[in-house]
């Protein structure tokens, strides 16, 4: 199959970037996907069988979306036919499934790659359906985006989705040293200098190749150091998307990190959401959210906290802002933790659906009129205030509803104190 170079009208011996000469020629040489494409990868088992089903690869860009698809195609000796779903639309579906049709006459497969899937519309995704099921083509789906949110339940029970890996940095040393052996010389950097190449690509192996041939063509005089190398090259923003998985990703980590109390990691994840342009407002809420949800009575003061971070960004702005919420990142971390009013509000919502209209025992009404105390409303209720120790222990479920223990404090930090008040009003109550 001619390759993208040569179907656009390009010849052999014409000038190639870097990173399309690279492009692995057998599966077993791409790079950091072995999970996926090695003998006991999923991929590798079905290409070992025989048995090749639709599948959707999804994962950041510049890990071998498209090279294994179309290595898939060569081991599996079929067509390989590539859509992108921002450039292609209705008329070039319908070509491409005609010709494979066609061509499925002749008996040769057709495997239908399209990159950046999640772009197609739900329509258009459901175009695919009859083909892929008639087994009309094979399809490869490539996305950067998860795939639950962005396709549709019906492609998604028709194909298997395998999640690639960011590349880790030993595979991009080898990606660098498959780029030296291709230039026939050294990539004119130092130790330091190619790990801060590295991480200017972070996990892209594509962009990594491409830094790497920018630096070829400088041909320095002197090795670049890591400083040099900041210096000639352009950083790769940070793969964050507010609207889209990355951003969910992150927030999950930073409320998770929280609730496991370690400060560190959640100073950490809140700076690279930070970094990615998240609105701070939105970590603010979250934030506050989190002081009811993991923190709640252990220390209320959490979520004052939280909520005055809030009102000190809106405030001050950014910069000066933003170190109010990590303050409230640092202080929510080491506190003590409960969840002990969340579970007790989602418990006592369910008594309150499954009772229905249960109203309050008589003695608990109020009775503003004669005619309401004439008929019991109010009578023989007990004001705690002159009971002894303050309690009197009445009832104030409806009659018809047993006692539930809804909060159950944990113990720590102030709940302590409330546990062991609970623990004495229970038995007065008792008694």
């Amino acid at each position: 199959m001619s390759d993208l170079f040569q179907s656009a009208g390009m010849e052999n011996d014409a000038p190639r970037p870097l990173a399309d000469r690279l492009r692995p020629k057998r599966l077993e040489n791409v790079a950091g996907q072995d999970h996926l494409i090695g003998p006991e990868g999923p991929i590798g088992r079905m290409l070992g069988s025989g048995r090749l089903a639709s599948m959707i690869l999804w994962g950041p860009p510049g890990v071998g979306k498209t090279t294994i698809a179309r290595l898939i195609a060569d081991h599996a000796d079929m067509e390989f036919v590539q859509l992108s779903a921002v450039f292609s639309g209705v008329k070039d579906l319908r070509e491409a499934f005609a010709a494979a049709k066609s061509r499925r006459s002749t008996g040769r497969g057709t495997l239908l790659f399209v990159d950046e899937i999640h772009r197609f519309n739900r329509a258009q995704q459901d175009g695919f359906l009859p083909y892929v099921e008639e087994g009309i083509v094979t399809l490869i789906g490539a996305t950067t985006e998860n795939p639950s949110f962005e396709l549709n339940g019906a492609l998604l029970s028709r194909s298997q989705v395998f999640v690639l890996k960011r590349l880790s940095d030993k595979a991009m040393v080898q990606m660098l040293g498959s780029a030296e052996k291709e230039m026939g010389t050294s990539l004119p950097v130092t130790d330091d200098g190619k790990t801060a190449l590295i991480g200017f690509a972070d996990g892209d192996g594509r962009y990594l190749l491409n830094l790497a041939e920018e630096i070829f063509a400088i041909a320095p005089k002197e090795p670049l150091d890591a400083k040099d190398v900041a210096a000639v090259l352009q950083k790769r923003a940070p793969a964050y998307d507010k609207g889209q998985d990355a951003h969910y990703n992150l927030i999950s980590a930073l409320h998770k990190s929280i609730r496991g109390s370690d400060p560190d990691a959640a100073l950490y994840w809140f700076c690279r959401m930070l970094d990615g342009g998240e609105d701070p407002l939105y970590i603010s809420r979250r934030l506050i959210r989190l002081a009811s949800e993991d923190i709640g009575l252990a220390d209320p003061l959490a979520l004052m906290i939280a909520n005055e971070a809030m009102n000190t960004y809106r405030f001050l702005g950014s910069p000066e802002g933003e170190l109010a919420i990590a303050h409230a990142v640092v202080h929510m971390a080491t506190a003590p933790k409960s969840n002990a009013v969340y579970t007790a509000y989602k418990s006592a919502m369910r008594a309150a659906k499954d009772t229905g209209s249960l109203t309050p025992p008589a003695h608990i009404l109020n009775a503003p009129t004669k005619l309401m105390k004439d008929i019991g409303y109010g009578s023989g209720y007990a004001y705690d205030h002159d009971t002894k120790d303050g309690f009197s222990g009445q009832n104030y479920f409806p009659d018809n509803m047993d006692r539930v223990q809804f909060y159950a404090p944990k113990g720590d930090g102030r709940e302590g104190v409330i546990k062991k008040r609970l623990e004495r009003w229970a038995k007065l109550r008792k008694n």
